[in-house]
């Protein structure tokens, strides 16, 4: 039951338009695709994976100026290009990045290389007991922070987050009210399991599947649908030479994304996506036309802050 949840959140965090998060205890987050997409919780446009970084890179610019102000230093944590940091959800039909990167594995070994050797991490922890109190206090706020709480939809769970210190601050003025941020957010990332299961079971999704599965069987690669792809491309890097094990990934993937878009994988899931979200709409309304509105304040203040990731 565990592995279907995932998958499921996997089919609906490639199609949806925005950046929502699925996890069974609603802390996850999610990635938006690439480019600005038309809303699939309503008529306005929602902001696109570029966007999201400008904005989560005039947070850490924020955050940085805080820091410095308070007398530590903080590094801004830019590891990967605008190309090499958009998401790979389960729908992928972009053929040419999957050519030159297969489904993103040594990506993703840059990024998890990076965030160990987080140079404010690295810092955090050279420092003395009281000071990296200090150092948490400047941050977030440290322990003694207010901690705002909100119900994840569906009643999954409670979410809970600090709201003091520089990423407070920097929060403040980047979508002015924090805590109806907070709130709204945390509703909009967490609709996936509300809908996720009925897109699994739905009739033209399926069918779109199996025009993906057939095209990929022609292509000499048999399987059900693009997760088994993956993870078949995984199975297979255990057993080669890291090159030959990329090139593998590479041409699964590549075929994926081909076949993807000959079976118009991705606007079929979209269509579909839009239908589910749309029956939650009445319920959410709020949280989510919040959402939006404090997302695009925020990305117009970012737009003065810092250019846009190269």
């Amino acid at each position: 039951m565990k592995r279907r949840f995932i998958a499921a959140c996997a089919v609906a965090a490639a199609l949806s338009a925005a950046v929502t998060g699925c996890t069974q205890d609603g802390g996850g987050q999610g990635a938006a695709a690439p480019g600005r997409h038309t809303d699939v919780n309503g008529p306005a446009a929602e902001l696109g994976h570029a966007d999201e970084l400008r904005i989560s890179d005039a947070e850490q610019r924020l955050v940085k100026q805080c820091m410095n102000r308070r007398g530590f230093p903080f590094s801004e944590h830019r590891p990967l290009t605008l190309e090499e940091s958009r998401p790979v959800g389960y729908v992928q039909d972009d053929a040419d990045w999957a050519r030159e990167h297969g489904y993103g594995s040594r990506i993703e070994a840059k990024s998890d290389w990076a965030r160990r050797h987080n140079r404010n991490l690295v810092h955090r922890n050279g420092l003395s007991a009281e000071r990296r109190a200090l150092y948490d206090t400047a941050l977030d706020g440290g322990r003694d922070a207010t901690v705002l709480t909100v119900e994840v939809p569906g009643g999954g769970g409670t979410i809970r987050g600090r709201t003091g210190g520089c990423v407070g601050e920097a929060q403040k003025q980047l979508y002015g009210d924090q805590k109806a941020w907070f709130r709204a957010e945390k509703a909009a990332l967490n609709l996936r399991p509300l809908y996720v299961a009925d897109l699994l079971r739905d009739q033209q999704f399926g069918k779109a599947v199996k025009a993906w599965a057939a095209c990929m069987a022609r292509a000499g690669h048999p399987y059900r649908d693009p997760e088994a792809a993956r993870e078949g491309a995984r199975r297979t890097a255990r057993d080669l030479p890291p090159d030959r094990a990329f090139a593998v990934e590479k041409r699964i993937a590549t075929a994926d994304a081909l076949c993807a878009r000959d079976a118009s994988l991705r606007a079929v899931g979209r269509q579909r996506q839009t239908h589910y979200i749309g029956t939650l709409r009445a319920e959410y309304r709020e949280a989510l036309d919040t959402h939006r509105r404090l997302q695009r304040n925020a990305l117009a203040r970012a737009e003065e802050i810092v250019g846009p990731r190269a």
